[in-house]
């Protein structure tokens, strides 16, 4: 009888281990293996970037894997900001390289799109069983997280876009992550930063144009990339006798 009760109690407590164990957030690790596996660098028209192996990329049952495991996610599981913040991060990028494939071949992302729609609000695939755009991650959930730093994150599968990383996001890691995206992008003069102070001119990329306003609760955009840029440059930076130009944006694909 004893062991009868006590047989029963710990079968009713595996049950109850079972059910109050949080869930886990999504799992990228297939994801970072992905990237590890065709992001490499090259030159492309004179700029240095991460390109990715479309063309293998597309064949890796990976690759199809971890955009199925997408569609089926739980976003109830997300519980933190950075968890939030990590899981659309890398979303946006695998659905932006989804975009390419399933418009492949392309020589710009922006070829997927039409004279009628263009191919950020274009659907682009399912997460967590509803269809999305590219445009409505970027702007309707990542921009307003007020993270200025996903800019420099989020890869639209472009020459000038910040460099694809080489590894998923995550949580644990993602203010490093995200610190060290921005440092890397700003020491690129061919598209993130350049000073010329004989000319008096500062060089940056167009997006910290179109995302002025996302800088702005930070102090601006010069305020807030100064300290990520090269260290020679960071009192150029903020020199308000340095007029700002904004770097022409290569919308050619990145293609490895």
């Amino acid at each position: 009888m004893r062991y009868q009760l006590l047989k029963t109690c710990l079968i009713v407590g595996m049950i109850l281990l079972v059910f109050i164990q949080p869930a886990l957030a999504f799992d990228f690790s297939s994801w970072d293996g992905i990237l590890k596996k065709y992001v490499d660098s090259k030159t492309i028209n004179g700029v240095t970037l991460n390109a990715v192996d479309y063309k293998k990329l597309a064949k890796d049952s990976a690759y199809t894997k971890i955009v199925k495991d997408i569609e089926a996610a739980s976003l109830s599981t997300l519980k933190s900001k950075d968890e939030k913040l990590a899981f659309w991060i890398n979303v946006y990028n695998i659905m932006a390289a989804k975009m390419v494939l399933d418009n492949y071949p392309v020589k710009s992302i922006k070829d997927a799109g039409s004279l009628f729609t263009a191919v950020w609000k274009k659907p682009v695939g399912v997460v967590a069983g509803k269809e999305r755009t590219l445009n409505e991650i970027e702007h309707e959930i990542l921009r307003k997280m007020g993270e200025p730093r996903i800019h420099v994150a989020i890869v639209c599968a472009s020459v000038s876009c910040p460099d694809l990383r080489k590894e998923a996001y995550t949580a644990d890691k993602l203010n490093n992550q995200l610190d060290d995206q921005m440092t890397q992008f700003l020491a690129n003069p061919k598209k993130g930063l350049a000073v010329d102070d004989k000319k008096g001119y500062v060089y940056v990329s167009s997006i910290f144009k179109w995302f002025e306003e996302d800088f702005e609760p930070k102090g601006g955009v010069r305020t807030f990339i100064a300290p990520y840029s090269p260290e020679p440059l960071q009192a150029l930076v903020t020199n308000d006798k340095l007029t700002v130009y904004y770097l022409d944006y290569d919308w050619g694909l990145n293609e490895l």
